[in-house]
């Protein structure tokens, strides 16, 4: 079965992830975006807009039947699922009330395109669009998920989404012989879907049509001081020593998953300070396990065991402390790198992104980006903390 575009991992979780090979892909990311952003063509990294859009749309025309069909993930279940008629989706028990009403608005007007391949897209609005008024000024407003969207009405792109009944981002194309043997790679040439009013689509590639997206000489600097603390790191851990840690946290993982590496640097994220330590990661693994693990067990004997299993990991990452040092030291310069990358992207928006809160709207970045290199391997570049942060305070469409 080809690769499916479900699930794509963050730039610093790579060394966990995929050993050395994924530490040194990482490098090669943030040197390749920074080329890019400083003008060099031959940076051999591409750049997606990670837009939040929901749910996930899967279309095109079946590769054998030749129909036009939509789908979301369970496209890709042991048994395919997907609808090639309204009727179809009108029957579906696989979808709620509301998800009903996107598919078919999503089915009626996407069927109406030039369709030769299959892509993947996220929603961003069907019968959900709003005029809003943001500051004084009139915007048309959606919020498909977390991020609050807003473009100016009387712009040439407000207009298109005005007269338009849905909007949709593409940013995956697939291929194949067969559902069950369809492969991603990222990008989608909307360019020979044709047009239709009722329909507004993007591509997610990243545009810089303002120039505000390059790089300063003391931004390019700068960049290149925090990637050589990154290598400095990188050069001192060992192959050996990653693959034993990868070992112990897959036995964490078996016993008590919330001990692990990454759940440690996801509490850091949630508290919004990402700054991973040898000593902050210890003192994680042991308050969890005595807690969470040994703690929710009732008998003593069992009691007795989880601890002997708890103590024998943390002996076996104590034994770890120089490489454990400079993975956090790798992971947190790594974070603060690829900060520094987004923070240029993020000064190009060709859409207002808003937080809805409770005392009104506050101006915020986009989700993320996705990197591409020239293999076609791609990693997610979001500023986690903020977006935690703004998916736990934000007003969704669905909060009374």
């Amino acid at each position: 079965m080809g690769a499916k575009n479900l699930h794509l991992e963050h730039l610093e979780d790579e060394i966990i992830n995929q050993g050395i090979d994924g530490g040194r892909g990482a490098i090669n990311f943030l040197q390749g975006l920074r080329d890019m952003l400083k003008g060099n063509a031959s940076s051999g990294v591409k750049m997606t807009v990670k837009w939040d859009g929901a749910p996930a749309i899967f279309c095109g025309k079946h590769p054998e039947t030749g129909q036009f069909f939509v789908a979301k993930k369970s496209l890709f279940n042991k048994e395919p699922l997907f609808y090639t008629s309204e009727q179809e989706i009108k029957d579906s028990g696989d979808l709620s009330g509301q998800l009903k009403e996107k598919f078919l608005t999503s089915f009626k007007y996407l069927s109406k395109l030039s369709w030769n391949t299959i892509m993947q897209g996220d929603l961003m609005y069907t019968n959900d669009k709003k005029m809003t008024k943001i500051d004084g000024e009139s915007y048309i407003t959606f919020q498909p998920n977390t991020i609050f969207y807003a473009v100016q009405t009387d712009s040439e792109l407000g207009k298109k989404i005005a007269k338009s009944k849905m909007g949709i981002v593409f940013h995956t194309t697939y291929s194949g012989s067969s559902i069950e043997d369809l492969s991603a790679s990222f990008g989608a040439n909307i360019s020979k879907l044709g047009s239709n009013s009722d329909v507004w689509i993007d591509d997610a590639s990243y545009k810089d049509v303002s120039g505000k997206g390059s790089m300063t000489a003391k931004e390019t600097l700068a960049l290149t001081q925090e990637l050589s603390k990154v290598g400095k790191a990188f050069h001192g851990i060992k192959r050996k020593d990653l693959e034993k840690f990868q070992e112990i946290q897959t036995a964490i993982g078996s016993k008590g998953a919330g001990a692990s590496y990454k759940t440690y640097c996801n509490a850091l994220i949630r508290s919004g300070k990402y700054k991973p330590t040898y000593d902050g990661y210890m003192k994680h693994f042991e308050n969890y396990w005595r807690d969470k693990v040994v703690g929710k067990v009732k008998t003593e004997k069992t009691k007795e065991i989880k601890r002997e299993i708890g103590e024998q990991l943390y002996n076996e990452m104590r034994s770890l402390k120089k490489f454990l040092t400079n993975l956090t030291f790798f992971m947190g310069h790594l974070v603060i790198a690829k900060q520094m990358i987004i923070d240029v992207l993020n000064r190009v928006k060709s859409i207002g992104t808003f937080n809805k809160t409770a005392n009104g709207f506050e101006v915020v970045n986009p989700e993320g980006y996705v990197a591409i290199d020239r293999k076609g391997s791609a990693v997610k570049l979001v500023d986690r903390m903020e977006f935690a942060y703004n998916n736990f305070t934000a007003q969704k469409n669905w909060d009374k």
